[in-house]
């Protein structure tokens, strides 16, 4: 019966150590990834969603003029 318990006491050793490890590779597999993607997306000409912000509100603001343009246009037509 001893025996018995020493032998599952080492399976559950190994099974733990076999645990950590793979927990170990699975963050440096992570962090790589991580590296190559930062990498990846550094390499393309991408803007920020602060830029993309600023030039959005820039299209609403002159499609709002446009429109402003298009209503005075359509006044001083009638006037004609």
């Amino acid at each position: 019966m001893q025996s018995q318990n020493k032998i599952f006491d080492d399976i559950a050793k190994v099974a733990s150590s076999a645990a950590g490890a793979l927990n170990s590779v699975k963050g440096e597999m992570e962090d790589g990834f991580k590296a190559w993607l930062e990498r990846q997306l550094a390499g393309m000409d991408l803007v920020t969603r602060e830029e993309f912000d600023v030039v959005k509100e820039m299209v609403a603001k002159a499609r709002e003029e446009n429109d402003a343009l298009r209503v005075e246009l359509k006044k001083l037509q009638k006037k004609k």
